[in-house]
């Protein structure tokens, strides 16, 4: 099977603190998975690291085939980020933010930008210092999808939305993958939008991957109206019973 991404025995921390231990994590291409965890369980540390912005202690990660780290450049043309706060100049403005990044992706799609926002209603001429929060990812959703990625990366982008905004982000997200060639990892602790996006899901407790599979496999046959209870509860058994084996290995 080929795969979009492919993550084997990933460590990776901040100085003396390790975060991922034994990461392992692969992609279907024109899949969307969703990556499920508590706060700290390091879902934002494997983005960075995907990005080639996070040097791994050990392990080898492929992005599109490439080491992001040594073929960081091409990597990232082929790669749509959105974050969980803008990773942007506060006195940028969405316009000024789009006419940088454009030369730097040959295949930025202009029709493409000024198509998501409209759709979205992005405040062009505004400082991202004085978008609120919708605005903001709503913003950094355009410049992601813009250039047409093969693969997606969502850390945390529907957390802290009104319900209104969340479900303006969720369907510019849900229209991106109508044609079902791009793959997209998305992390998020939305359950109900899990429910509506995610083809499999990966849950993570302790710096690895404690459960996957698809969402069908993970959950059976409930009813559509049950899959955020049943994804809630899945969270917490797979957590529950990964803290469970790391207290029984430290005890043995």
């Amino acid at each position: 099977m080929n795969t979009t991404l492919e993550v084997k025995g990933l460590e990776a921390g901040f100085g003396r603190k390790q975060v991922l231990r034994g990461f392992d994590l692969a992609l279907e291409p024109g899949k969307v998975t969703v990556l499920m965890g508590r706060n700290g369980a390091g879902k934002s540390t494997l983005m960075r690291v995907l990005l080639g912005v996070l040097r791994p202690r050990a392990g080898t990660v492929r992005v599109l085939g490439q080491d992001p780290l040594r073929a960081h450049k091409q990597v990232l043309q082929q790669v749509g980020y959105v974050p969980d706060v803008p990773d942007v100049y506060p006195w940028m403005t969405a316009k000024d933010l789009y006419r940088y990044l454009e030369p730097h992706y040959p295949t930025w799609d202009r029709a493409r930008q000024q198509q998501l926002c409209a759709q979205l209603d992005v405040p062009l001429k505004t400082r991202f210092k004085a978008m609120s929060r919708g605005q903001g990812m709503k913003a950094m959703l355009v410049a992601a999808l813009a250039p047409e990625p093969l693969l997606l990366l969502l850390d945390e982008p529907f957390a802290g939305l009104d319900a209104l905004v969340r479900e303006e982000v969720l369907q510019g997200v849900i229209e991106a993958l109508k044609d079902g060639e791009r793959t997209v990892l998305c992390a998020t602790h939305e359950l109900e939008v899990t429910a509506r996006i995610a083809d499999r899901v990966a849950v993570l407790d302790d710096g690895r991957v404690v459960r996957h599979g698809s969402l069908a496999e993970m959950l059976g046959q409930d009813e559509p109206v049950q899959v955020p209870r049943a994804l809630q509860q899945l969270l917490r058994e797979a957590t529950t019973a990964a803290t469970a084996e790391k207290r029984a290995e430290v005890l043995s």
